[in-house]
């Protein structure tokens, strides 16, 4: 499996609200990030879905790098 592009070095800060379901970018390829926007066709790469358990701010990672997706670990720290 191929790596993903590391599209940032730093997480967004993102609202989110309960309940609502959402499409993180895991390819890094969007350029609607951290969101997928279908740029990771034909890769072995597939948006990570989740739903929102409550509506809050988040920190969503941009480096793909990190043992919690989508949220940031810190991991970027270390690229």
């Amino acid at each position: 499996m191929e790596n993903p592009k590391i599209a940032g070095k730093a997480p967004i800060m993102e609202q989110l609200e309960s309940s609502k379901t959402y499409a993180w970018c895991s390819c890094g390829k969007s350029e609607n990030q951290p969101w997928c926007n279908g740029a990771h066709q034909g890769t072995d790469f597939t948006p990570t879905v989740f739903e929102s358990k409550e509506t809050k701010m988040a920190a969503l990672c941009t480096c793909k790098q990190t043992s919690t997706p989508p949220y940031c670990d810190g991991t970027h720290n270390n690229l």
